[in-house]
């Protein structure tokens, strides 16, 4: 084993690849600023825009952070029926009353609105992973690598 701060099997051939540990892996900082660039560039889509404003209208929406006080309110209220008082019949009641504040909730325009934002921009999150994901595996077919197109010296 070779002497230094991380721990990785080394064998001392000429071939040997080393076995890291994710949490040792370092990734080089020209990608790693390229990675910055464009998370910086996301943030400027008019997806995250969209996001952004819907989520602001909605912290800022009396009806409904009143609505998402009474769920939370209601959820302690329900928890205390389920655990200390042990009472199925006021347990189904105020889940009942949560399901129907949350209907509420839900078929608020300005909450629809907020969701659909936060689709959209996981939908752009997940297409850009998805290139970068494909244009890799296209430079690296790693399923394709076999033993045998290992150099012979190596065992």
């Amino acid at each position: 084993m070779s002497a230094h701060a991380h721990d990785h099997d080394h064998d001392d051939s000429e071939c040997s690849i080393p076995v890291f540990d994710s949490r040792e892996l370092v990734v080089r900082e020209d990608i790693m600023t390229r990675a910055k660039e464009l998370a910086n560039l996301i943030t400027t889509t008019d997806e995250v825009a969209m996001f952004q404003k819907a989520e602001k209208l909605i912290q800022t929406h009396p009806k409904v952070q009143e609505l998402i006080t009474t769920i939370k309110k209601k959820q302690k209220e329900l928890v205390a029926f389920q655990t200390t008082f042990k009472n199925q019949a006021m347990v189904d009641k105020i889940e009942a009353e949560i399901a129907e504040l949350q209907d509420e909730i839900d078929t608020m325009p300005i909450v629809q609105q907020f969701q659909q934002s936060q689709v959209d921009v996981n939908y752009m999150l997940q297409s850009i992973i998805s290139v970068v994901r494909d244009i890799v595996a296209e430079k690296i077919d790693v399923e394709a690598a076999t033993p045998a197109e290992a150099p012979e010296e190596c065992d």
